[in-house]
């Protein structure tokens, strides 16, 4: 289902708040050129939900969220801010 047409791998980015995912996720998907509605009927999402998702709406649904990041191609890892090391 990845819609990726890029496979240079990419910086890191620290995502805090819902605002900071919303930016990377349509940065992704104009440099795949891929339209709102495009994007929408790869993900069985509304248009509604990404133009929401993408302007930092906190309330998304993880799950959607998820599916929208698999399909551009995005990966999502998280770590604990205390780690020992």
């Amino acid at each position: 289902m990845n819609a990726s047409k890029n496979t240079a791998a990419a910086m890191p980015l620290t995502v805090t708040r819902a605002e900071d995912l919303g930016r990377l996720i349509r940065q992704t998907r104009k440099r795949q050129a891929l339209t709102l509605e495009t994007l929408a009927g790869l993900c069985g999402v509304s248009m509604r939900f990404l133009s929401e998702l993408e302007n930092g709406r906190a309330s998304c649904g993880l799950g959607r969220v998820l599916l929208v990041l698999e399909t551009l191609g995005i990966e999502l890892s998280a770590q604990p801010t205390d780690i020992d090391t």
